[in-house]
């Protein structure tokens, strides 16, 4: 099975957001092809959610799992710290009030 690339992916994220009004910025590119990629959930109420895509062995399956979750500067110290391990990841910051992501829709959560 061909995977698709890193930035391939962002860009077809990015796009489905801004079909449905969700603001979304990358504020940290990393490599084309094969970064991971961390998704910070910003509710706009000083709170964040980090996620990040975690890959059962046992089951093959993928999902998104919570990175880190609170107070914004919290989730920020999370993700940086991520960065230090991993300089070619990626990250995506959502804007918005209602919470939505969709890291939850079909495509995009398989």
């Amino acid at each position: 099975m061909t995977r698709l690339t890193s930035d391939v992916w962002v860009s077809a994220y990015l796009t489905r957001l801004r079909l449905v009004d969700i603001p979304a910025f990358v504020t940290a590119k990393g490599d084309v092809t094969a970064g991971a990629v961390l998704i910070k959930l910003n509710t706009l109420d000083g709170n964040a959610v980090a996620y990040q895509r975690s890959f059962d062995l046992m089951s093959g399956e993928r999902a998104w799992v919570e990175l880190a979750k609170g107070d914004e500067s919290v989730v920020d110290a999370a993700l940086a710290k991520q960065r230090t391990f991993d300089p070619d990841l990626w990250v995506i910051e959502v804007e918005d009030k209602n919470g939505r992501h969709l890291l939850d829709e079909p495509g995009l959560s398989d």
